[in-house]
């Protein structure tokens, strides 16, 4: 690889050793699973006794006899403190990015074979983009090798990007260890020295993230798989990524801000409006037409949702009825 990855483990080099690592890193992942769903079914039992203490009490009904004791006292006080995060059992095995904003994520980024000098460059810019990412060349790795050697360096996520006759078109984001795995087209990719405006040194501070017109169950998803891509921003940062749908259709865009100095300037939103924007780019477009609940190399996947493009009328998968019927209304105005 280009860039060699920070305190990665040297690997066996004989297969044998190689397997036997392979199967006790398996060994430990199941007793991690079996010990959360040991807690999770623990859990279970409390919310389900919260479950029956607020239906009693919202009904007027007479308590349950087992909660009327010093169990039934204490998941009272608790009752009031629950939210929308806290209020149903959410299960940690089944939600690949329960971690999310915990952990800083560790991405992969790669290409298709044999890439052409136009992909490689905008494969350093998409490594610019996504902060703490590390670039390899593909080489001769087929997919079950390259996914292997990123989960035995404990990558987060791999993203690979495909040409068309020099063109960057396809983009893959895999989250690892099991999936999703989200296919995009890619259009309209214009680098950061195609822009008609020289663009300023790109920053290296974690990106604050703008998602416009994410509110369906699709949407929702596809979100996450792009926001775990990012680690948090600091509150102060002055980068901004821009990720808009607009009839299942995602603009990308890449500024940086300043803020008035001053009075009025930090802290103070009187005179926000003197905000100045400059584009670093790269900018282009994506399309996504395949989303599967599994990694890259597994087999017989499940698919969560697959573009239908020659439907007479598709719904659109990324925003809700309401908000894109408000958006023609708009257009039509």
């Amino acid at each position: 690889s280009s860039h060699p990855i920070p305190n990665a483990r040297v690997l066996p080099r004989s297969p044998a050793a190689y397997a036997a690592l392979m199967l006790r890193r398996n060994a430990r992942l199941r007793k991690e699973y079996l010990y959360k769903k040991a807690l999770e079914d623990r859990e279970a039992a409390t919310f389900e006794k919260k479950r029956k203490l607020q239906d009693a009490l919202k009904n007027n009904k007479p308590i349950p006899a087992d909660l009327r004791g010093a169990d039934g006292r204490k998941l009272r006080k608790v009752l009031d403190l629950a939210d929308d995060r806290t209020k149903e059992q959410k299960s940690t095995v089944d939600d690949e990015y329960a971690y999310m904003g915990l952990k800083d994520p560790k991405v992969l980024i790669t290409t298709s074979r044999d890439p052409s000098s136009r992909l490689m460059r905008f494969l350093k810019e998409l490594r610019l983009l996504i902060p703490g990412s590390e670039r390899m060349n593909r080489g001769a790795y087929v997919a079950k090798d390259l996914m292997e050697l990123a989960r035995a360096h404990e990558m987060s996520d791999v993203v690979l990007v495909h040409e068309h006759r020099g063109e960057p078109d396809g983009l893959i984001v895999c989250h690892l260890p099991f999936g999703p795995t989200a296919y995009f087209g890619l259009s309209n990719v214009v680098l950061r020295h195609d822009l008609t405006e020289k663009p300023p040194t790109v920053s290296e501070a974690n990106p604050h993230l703008i998602f416009h017109g994410f509110t369906a169950k699709t949407g929702q998803r596809v979100k996450t798989i792009l926001q775990a891509l990012f680690p948090p921003a600091k509150a102060l940062g002055d980068r901004v990524m821009t990720f808009a749908n607009h009839h299942d259709t995602i603009h990308f865009r890449h500024h940086t801000f300043t803020r008035p100095k001053g009075p009025g300037g930090e802290g103070h939103r009187s005179k926000s409006g003197g905000v100045e924007l400059a584009e670093c780019g790269p900018r282009f477009v994506m399309r996504l037409f395949r989303l599967e609940l599994g990694a890259i190399d597994m087999k017989d996947v499940q698919v969560e949702w697959v573009l239908r493009p020659y439907f007479n009328r598709q719904r659109e998968a990324l925003a809700e009825e309401e908000e894109v019927e408000v958006e023609k209304a708009a257009e039509k105005a």
